[in-house]
C-alpha cells in the first residue's frame, strides 16, 4: 500500500525540496528530501524549522 500524502508549503532551497504534510495519524509533519539524481537524501521533521535547517545543510555526496 503506498502513501497517498497532499504536501503543502512547498519550498526549494538549492536543490532540497521542504514540504508540510499531515502523516497517517493526523499529526503535522515536515519532510525534507534531494531532487538530484542518485542522492536519496529525504528525513521526515516534526517542525518546519528542522526540515530547513536540513536543506541548508544538505550536501550531495554524488556528483
Amino acid at each position: 500500500m503506498t502513501a497517498n500524502r497532499r504536501f503543502r508549503r512547498v519550498v526549494r532551497i538549492g536543490p532540497v525540496q521542504v514540504a508540510t504534510y499531515y502523516d497517517g495519524r493526523g499529526r503535522e509533519k515536515h519532510t525534507a528530501a534531494c531532487t538530484a539524481p542518485r542522492c536519496g537524501f529525504a528525513t521526515d521533521y516534526d517542525n518546519r524549522a528542522a526540515a530547513e535547517l536540513a536543506a541548508r545543510t544538505h550536501r550531495c555526496a554524488v556528483r
